[in-house]
């Protein structure tokens, strides 16, 4: 599951029953939106038994990279090695506010999302996953620096089929493959089985 304050107050023991076993939190957007649901959203998800992590909205055009990812960490976006917490993520999609790739070229927007990775991993030891759709990143980032190297890659393409990865990375590690579904937001699966996502929430 992946929810933000659309999805109010979640009913996680509904979504556990139902087969739920992890979750992406939204926590943040550019440098100056929290979720008012976070807390409800975040520690609900955890006191049922699932897996979960927060993710950011990046907004690359309002604030640069380092003030969004310390944005993000100070306001839910931290990680701990208890197992239990995903990587804190990036989420870099089409900008509902204007231009699709915030005003930048591939050489900034790269910049960009290097900074907020390395400051994340700077603050919390982790290399934050990249949430995103190959159509965009490739479009809007490029491939001149392998993120895969150190990302997991969180790929959203509606489909019953994957389809192509975006430039730069090999492997998913979660597939966005519904807005609308089962469970509350929308639909993810993780790429391995339960003993893979404790160790991916571990490591």
């Amino acid at each position: 599951m992946d929810v933000s304050s659309h999805q109010g107050d979640v009913d996680w023991k509904s979504s556990w029953d139902k087969g739920a076993r992890f979750s992406y939190v939204k926590a943040t957007e550019g440098v100056h939106y929290r979720n008012p649901k976070f807390t409800q959203q975040y520690n609900g998800s955890l006191n049922v038994g699932m897996i979960r992590g927060a993710y950011h909205f990046a907004l690359p055009d309002r604030a640069n990279g380092v003030q969004q990812a310390n944005f993000f960490v100070e306001n839910g976006g931290g990680w701990s090695a208890d197992g239990k917490t995903l990587p804190p993520a990036l989420d870099m999609e089409y900008n509902p506010y204007g231009d699709v790739c915030y005003g930048l070229n591939q050489t900034a927007m790269t910049a960009w999302v290097k900074e907020f990775s390395d400051t994340v991993f700077a603050r919390t030891r982790r290399y934050p996953a990249i949430y995103t759709s190959t159509n965009w990143w490739n479009k809007c980032v490029g491939g001149s620096v392998k993120f895969g190297v150190n990302n997991p890659l969180w790929i959203a393409h509606y489909s019953s089929k994957l389809g192509a990865l975006p430039v730069g990375f090999d492997f998913h590690t979660i597939w966005q493959w519904q807005a609308a579904g089962l469970f509350p937001g929308d639909q993810n699966l993780f790429n391995g089985r339960i003993e893979q996502l404790r160790r991916f929430a571990a490591s």
